[in-house]
């Protein structure tokens, strides 16, 4: 009798912890009809990017929007990595110190790179995810001929 509701108390507990971290992560759901496909999808260019956003009127402006904030989290990357890691250098002369703040800084640039081109472009605007997904739909039925 005990051992039942133990189980039914860590069930409630479990479906509770599973809604709330998949509610989190939804970008799973939105995604794993491309990432779990039996053929994977061709690799696409950025003429072939082009060519949606001057085909979809809805999500290419917003496709074009969150494809030009990726230079600011590149920027990010770059100043963050290079800026930490001469800094480790400079101050402990440690190949690993400097190869580890190298890593880290790059991460923190891209994350506040991106962070400004949120703002920069009003990227909480816009549904950047939706456009992605839309493409990648639009690149699927392209390549397998629905078009």
């Amino acid at each position: 009798m005990e051992h039942s509701s133990s189980q039914s108390f860590f069930r409630k507990h479990w479906e509770g912890y599973k809604e709330f971290w998949s509610e989190r992560f939804s970008i799973l759901d939105n995604y794993s009809p491309f990432v779990q496909r039996d053929k994977p999808l061709p690799p696409w260019s950025s003429s072939d990017a082009e060519e949606f956003i001057a085909f979809n009127p809805v999500h290419g402006p917003a496709l074009k929007t969150a494809r030009e904030a990726v230079n600011f989290g590149l920027t990010g990357t770059v100043i963050g990595a290079v800026s930490t890691a001469g800094v480790a250098w400079k101050y402990s002369r440690s190949l690993h110190g400097a190869g580890l703040s190298l890593l880290a800084g790059g991460v923190f640039g891209w994350t506040f790179g991106h962070e400004i081109a949120n703002h920069w472009y009003q990227l909480y605007r816009v549904d950047t995810m939706g456009a992605q997904v839309k493409f990648m739909e639009w690149w699927g039925n392209k390549n397998e001929g629905h078009f």
